[in-house]
């Protein structure tokens, strides 16, 4: 099982926000309901699940005036 995510643009290193944004899941039975979710959330998920977290790149296009 795979979980995909991508780090958000409006969040910064230090931040006390979630900085990675789900965009997918593949196999297994698992649904997130969260949009946003902080990586010790992430790596927690994938410990208890078995579920290797894949990070996307970001593409550097944003304006950083959209959504996450």
């Amino acid at each position: 099982m795979k979980i995909f995510v991508r780090e958000r643009r409006r969040a910064d290193h230090g931040e006390k926000r979630p900085r990675f944004r789900v965009v997918g899941v593949t196999g297994g039975d698992l649904k997130i309901y969260a949009k946003r979710i902080r990586k010790c959330e992430l790596d927690e998920i994938a410990s208890h699940t078995g579920a290797e977290v894949v990070y996307l790149p970001r593409d550097g296009k944003g304006d950083g005036k959209g959504r996450d």
